[in-house]
């Protein structure tokens, strides 16, 4: 194991560290689809017995975990545009590694190596300060709007009674179409059956 990485490994290795990051927040996103799945499934049972504190208290489970999903999903979003920010930024530095290179090769053979390195650097220099101040503005601009919504979580974010009400009875109502639907299968195995026989008495 090398004692000092160089420039690339650590980029590789922070780009691990993203997208690993990533991967546990897309994990936590399934996971709450999971608990809303399992919550629905538990209010249809309460809602079937007539126990009411039970139901209620499900249906208050199901909207904090539809609200962590959306913030979740959000924060997945902010860390995405995040690592195309990184990535641009990326790309204009290798353009100016390339293009540093190529005024040092041009100084050399030209014999205007200073001036040539001055007049590169000064260009880069102001464009660099030009897309930093984008990028800075587009980052703060995030981060507030992000707050904002944060401190508003609770009111705009916040699931209503009518619509997890609305999560389980679309589930009551698909379960009910699936047992009419087999219920229609064996009718028709039935009569199926029954039509062999006559045939065979014949």
């Amino acid at each position: 194991m090398a004692l000092f990485k160089s420039s690339e490994e650590r980029r590789i290795e922070r780009d691990m560290k993203i997208r690993q990051g990533i991967r546990r927040i897309e994990r936590a996103i399934r996971e709450q689809g999971k608990f809303t799945d399992e919550f629905i499934g538990n209010a249809r049972r309460a809602k079937q017995i007539g126990d009411t504190s039970q139901y209620e208290f499900i249906r208050n489970s199901l909207k904090k975990t539809a609200t962590i999903k959306r913030i979740l999903e959000r924060q997945l979003l902010a860390v995405k545009n995040a690592l195309l920010i990184k990535r641009q930024a990326e790309a204009s530095a290798d353009f100016a590694t390339a293009m540093g290179t190529m005024a040092q090769e041009i100084g050399r053979l030209f014999g205007e190596t200073d001036l040539t390195k001055t007049q590169v650097d000064w260009e880069r220099a102001m464009a660099q300060s030009a897309s930093m101040e984008e990028r800075m503005s587009m980052f703060l601009d995030s981060v507030e709007d992000m707050a904002a919504q944060d401190v508003e979580t609770t009111g705009s974010q916040a699931v209503g009674d009518d619509e997890i009400d609305r999560m389980i009875e679309a589930e009551e109502a698909a379960e009910h179409e699936k047992e009419m639907g087999r219920l229609a299968g064996l009718r028709d195995e039935l009569a199926e059956l029954k039509g062999q026989k006559e045939r065979q008495g014949k």
